[in-house]
C-alpha cells in the first residue's frame, strides 16, 4: 500500500483512463461517418470507403467498360479500393494514434 495519497491517485488514474476510453469511442464512430476517395486509372474508376474501411459507393466511367477486357477493369477497381483502403488507414492513424499512445503512456495499463 501506498501511505498518504495512494488512493486518490489511484482514483485519478482511472478517470483518466475512462476520458481516453471515452474519447477513442468518440473518435472510432467519426471514422465509421467519414467517407474517404480513392481511384485508380486516372480517376477512371473511384471507390469510397469509410474511415473504418468499409466499401459504401464505387464509381466507373464507361471508358474503364470494354466488354472484350473485364479482366482490366476488374483491376482498376481492386486498385481504387485498395487506395481508398490506404486513405483510410493513413485516417485512422491521424485520428486514433495519438489516442492509442495516450493509453500506452499511462502507467499500470497493458497498451
Amino acid at each position: 500500500m501506498i501511505p498518504g495519497g495512494g488512493q486518490p491517485n489511484m482514483q485519478q488514474l482511472l478517470q483518466q483512463a475512462q476520458k481516453m476510453q471515452q474519447d477513442l469511442a468518440a473518435a472510432q464512430e467519426e471514422l465509421a461517418r467519414t467517407p474517404v476517395e480513392g481511384s485508380a486509372g486516372g480517376g477512371l474508376v473511384k471507390a469510397t470507403v469509410t474511415g473504418g474501411g468499409e466499401l459504401q459507393g464505387l464509381v466507373i466511367d464507361p471508358k474503364a467498360v470494354d466488354p472484350e477486357d473485364t479482366e482490366t477493369l476488374a483491376d482498376l477497381v481492386v486498385a481504387a479500393v485498395r487506395d481508398a483502403n490506404q486513405s483510410a488507414q493513413e485516417l485512422q492513424q491521424q485520428k486514433l494514434g495519438p489516442l492509442a499512445q495516450g493509453l500506452g503512456g499511462m502507467p499500470g495499463l497493458p497498451f
